[in-house]
């Protein structure tokens, strides 16, 4: 297979402190730093948030804004994607970073359990969402955590509230969401391409120790890999992973395994239909 696999890392996320890994990147500063080896390592998207001094999530605009020009600067033609997960805030502040027009952001279009409570995606903030989406010129990551949420994907595409093919990711591993199956993972991929077609870009992503199970089921599938700190800080039960660019690595020797070369910048941007940088 020579089709070229996008590597997305997910950097920080809402959860992972520095009491859970010291590698985890919490200022801008430490976050630029950490996205730009994991880019030199590989990775053609970075997924991320933004926390507060005191390592708490936050939707803060004004902090998206210096991350972004850090990026720029020293991940030149990385695809930066925000998101609008809801653990950074409530209602409409999840997308109060979008006017900055990123060129990705996720789009959660649908409720699901968590650990300890519900992610909720109420269809109004969703609408929303998208809408701003729209009219920013941003490209949607759709997280399925679910199947009903490809299938609103579906929806949203008819109904043109989605622009062009959509990306979706399937998020697995969750504790009370969907668990690591690989029928279901089957079906899944079944489904994107039964609605979007048989070449529609599609992503995984693994939670914790099923990190490494999800990027090798994706790579060896013709899809494209998510990988981070947000999702596993770990390499193994007995070590942490040093750095977002281990995990970036790790997956590219995956990529070599199953002879798909890793995407660069522009054929990541190609793949998806985003302009070149």
């Amino acid at each position: 297979m020579t089709k070229p696999c996008i590597i997305c890392v997910a950097i920080t996320g809402s959860l992972p402190t520095k009491a859970n890994n010291p590698a985890v990147p919490i200022s801008v500063p430490e976050q630029v730093e950490s996205t730009q080896e994991a880019f030199e390592a590989g990775a053609s998207i970075v997924h991320a948030h933004v926390r507060n001094d005191d390592e708490t999530p936050s939707s803060d605009p004004e902090t998206f804004a210096r991350l972004k020009e850090g990026l720029k600067k020293h991940c030149p033609g990385m695809i930066i994607q925000f998101s609008t997960g809801g653990r950074s805030g409530a209602g409409r502040t999840r997308g109060g970073m979008l006017p900055l027009r990123p060129d990705m952001a996720s789009l959660s279009v649908g409720s699901n359990n968590f650990p300890t409570r519900v992610y909720e995606n109420p269809p109004d903030l969703v609408d929303w969402l998208a809408a701003e989406m729209v009219e920013h010129d941003v490209k949607p990551e759709i997280e399925a955590f679910d199947l009903s949420h490809i299938l609103k994907a579906k929806e949203m595409s008819d109904k043109g509230q989605l622009v062009g093919t959509p990306y979706v990711q399937f998020v697995m591993g969750v504790k009370n969401a969907m668990p690591v199956d690989r029928d279901v993972f089957d079906y899944y991929i079944h489904t994107v391409r039964r609605l979007f077609g048989d070449d529609a870009p599609w992503c995984a992503a693994g939670i914790g120790r099923h990190q490494l199970t999800l990027n090798d089921w994706a790579i060896s599938s013709g899809g494209h890999a998510r990988t981070g700190l947000e999702d596993n800080v770990r390499l193994d039960r007995d070590t942490l992973a040093p750095s977002n660019a281990a995990l970036v690595r790790r997956a590219a020797e995956l990529c070599a395994k199953y002879d798909r070369p890793v995407a660069t910048p522009a054929q990541a941007r190609d793949i998806l239909g985003l302009a070149a940088a």
